[in-house]
């Protein structure tokens, strides 16, 4: 799935948003207006020359309610100001401890780590719900740095590994793709529309006893009643208007977000499996918690049985059969007769799969929730997965793709560093001990200052560290980063940011510093701060590229000099990237200069404030830059995933060997 298009896509719901949001404020400002002007007027309030006070008495009414609505929206946006981790324990949700036994929770823990892996950004906090025994799971939070993935305890018990890893490739799409911002104003927002239902029951419940046994008092507390039902009847214009909003802003990303699993993990089987079990399994993907409907619009599955107005994602079969356009429905009772039975499930199920593929039977044709728009940009993707596929082995086995590689980096990965990834006092000397550069002239005063910042303990621990990073494999550094960043958010904040300085200082000791080790401090850099205020993380930029020119010419450059063997060559890949961004201009060269790294930083945090139609051309041409000589070395692809985060835009598949 094209992550441009994708965010095209994002925008245009944001503008629905905004539409039925500004419908939905209308409708309760016009309700509660005509209810505070029929009740005034009531002989019991005996407000004598209303006429006289009636424009006056609809603006202050007009003005509390909408103060009521948004005020109570900044509230709930203000209180997810932490990011994911707050959204998933507000749904009971308990955080998976790194050293887990359980082997359910372990491999769920192994399955997000790998995928992270894959996908280039750091491991998310990871929450389970143990009281759901539903099929569900959502990922929220404004940006990967402070992203939170929740599943229910219902996937690990019905759940196969590879329907897992669908699950969590669904969710991560959404992590990668932008949506959980959208995802958590939509909390907000649906919060401060239905809050007149909440303080209509407390207006009613309030007015008992509230005043004497008098004539007029009973009058009052008449009126009071009748207030407080009325504004419950109002809220529930708000609980109408927020259902419909869910739907409309959350069905068509969900639709895209199974397109992207598959093409994320180069399958159809692990998320078509878990759409299935959604099918047969009594619970279905129902939550149970009190709050579930506002977090409805970013779960997997629909948490109630909606009608199809309010209903948060596509018909199940319809989401199953985009992806296996052979299924059909009675294909469900083999593995619902399995699961009964507590067998796997899959023997049926996959010989029922082969009888309707050797019969070709005729499907209708589907209809896409959302229109045909959707349809053509998820169907075709999901195509092309399976087709690729199929040519690519007789027996429909997909080859190894990047979730095998990711495994296969985390199991190689020496245990003594990973234990140290799990702990935060451990990481701190991991991260110091990745950013050590190889250069033995150097490490002397790279060491001062670890020592300077953190004290001679912190640099004994990292210097027991550095023996075995020096013999990591550069493809694992990254990863390494990624696993061990969860427990470095745990550090106290005054930690943190001495953590950030000291990285800077470390890598700008010399010019001497390799690429390898300004891109992981960069990487880790940019993720710290980003958790560290997650409401600060950069929204869509509204520059156009022209007026970047300059900073995309400088990261083409250390791009096609760091990937070139000689300096003709690089010549070369710098002209095919700037020729790519800016097609029939002339350039001159330049070289790099020394000091290249602070104005590197520079660079990217300027490009980051591109328009995301200006950020598909950069990466373009950083991927014309690479190609140029038709090899893809390790440092280039560290420097592409390094732009890419900076960018906030997905690593692209390069397609060209390695």
């Amino acid at each position: 799935m094209d992550f441009f298009a994708r965010q095209a896509r994002v925008r245009s719901s944001t503008r629905v948003l905004v539409v039925l949001f500004a419908l939905a404020v209308i409708a309760i400002v016009v309700a509660v207006d005509v209810l505070v002007f029929t009740l005034f007027g009531h002989p019991w309030i005996r407000m004598a020359n209303l006429g006289a006070y009636q424009h006056r008495l609809i603006t202050y009414t007009t003005l509390g309610v909408l103060a009521v609505i948004f005020g109570c929206a900044f509230y709930r946006i203000r209180s997810l100001s932490q990011g994911g981790s707050v959204v998933a324990e507000g749904v009971d949700g308990i955080p998976v401890p790194p050293d887990v036994a359980d082997p359910k929770l372990k491999q769920l823990r192994n399955v997000i780590e790998e995928v992270a892996i894959a996908s280039g950004t750091p491991v998310p906090d990871i929450y389970v719900m143990p009281q759901e025994r539903g099929i569900n799971a959502f990922a929220a939070g404004y940006s990967a740095s402070d992203a939170a993935i929740c599943v229910t305890q219902g996937c690990l018990d019905h759940l196969t590994r590879d329907e897992l890893q669908g699950v969590i490739a669904h969710e991560f799409s959404h992590v990668l793709n932008g949506d959980m911002r959208l995802n958590i104003r939509l909390m907000g927002l649906l919060f401060g529309i239905m809050a007149l239902s909440v303080i209509g029951r407390q207006f009613a419940w309030s007015s008992d006893g509230r005043y004497e046994d008098s004539e007029r008092d009973a009058e009052r507390k008449v009126m009071g009643y009748f207030f407080g039902l009325g504004f419950i009847v109002i809220g529930s214009i708000g609980y109408f208007f927020g259902r419909l909003i869910q739907a409309a802003v959350a069905r068509e990303r969900e639709a895209l977000a199974d397109a992207s699993a598959v093409q994320f993990t180069r399958q159809t089987s692990g998320i078509a499996g878990a759409l299935k079990k959604i099918a047969v399994v009594p619970e279905g993907s129902v939550l149970l918690v009190g709050n579930r409907h506002e977090v409805a619009h970013m779960m997997f599955g629909d948490v109630d049985p909606f009608n199809s107005w309010f209903a948060t994602h596509p018909p199940l079969m319809q989401r199953i059969r985009v992806l296996e356009p052979w299924f059909r429905e009675e294909q469900l009772l083999p593995l619902e007769r399995s699961l009964q039975g507590g067998l796997d499930g899959y023997h049926g199920l996959a010989a029922a799969d082969e009888e309707a593929t050797a019969t070709k039977k005729e499907l209708p044709p589907l209809e896409w929730p959302g229109g045909a728009d959707v349809a053509t940009a998820a169907v075709p993707a999901v195509a092309v997965v399976v087709a690729s596929a199929a040519v690519a082995s007789p027996s429909n086995v997909p080859p190894p793709g990047n979730f095998q590689q990711a495994r296969a980096v985390r199991q190689s990965m020496p245990p003594s560093l990973i234990a140290a990834a799990r702990k935060p006092d451990t990481a701190l000397n991991l991260a110091l001990a990745l950013a050590m550069s190889e250069h033995e002239d150097l490490r002397p005063r790279q060491r001062r200052c670890i020592a300077n910042a953190f004290g001679d303990d912190v640099l004994s621990e990292t210097d027991k560290l550095v023996t075995d990073e020096m013999t990591l494999p550069a493809a694992q550094r990254m990863p390494l980063i990624a696993l061990s960043f969860p427990a470095l958010k745990q550090l106290p904040q005054g930690r943190l940011e001495t953590l950030s300085e000291t990285l800077e200082a470390i890598v700008g000791i010399d010019p001497q510093v390799e690429l390898d080790d300004y891109c992981l401090v960069r990487l880790l850099r940019m993720y710290l701060r980003e958790a560290a205020k997650p409401r600060s993380a950069p929204v869509e930029g509204k520059k156009k590229l022209p007026a970047c020119r300059d900073s995309l010419s400088l990261v083409c450059a250390v791009v096609a000099v760091y990937g070139s063997n000689d300096d003709m060559s690089a010549r070369r890949a710098w002209l095919a990237a700037m020729n790519q961004a800016f097609p029939g201009e002339a350039f001159n060269w330049q070289t790099l200069p020394m000091e290249w790294q602070p104005k590197l930083d520079h660079a990217l945090d300027d490009l980051d404030g591109l328009l995301p139609v200006a950020k598909e051309i950069v990466i373009q041409s950083l991927q014309s830059a690479i190609q140029a000589d038709g090899v893809v070395t390790s440092t280039e692809k560290e420097l592409l995933r390094v732009v890419c985060a900076s960018l906030h835009c997905p690593v692209p598949q390069m397609s060209i060997a390695t």
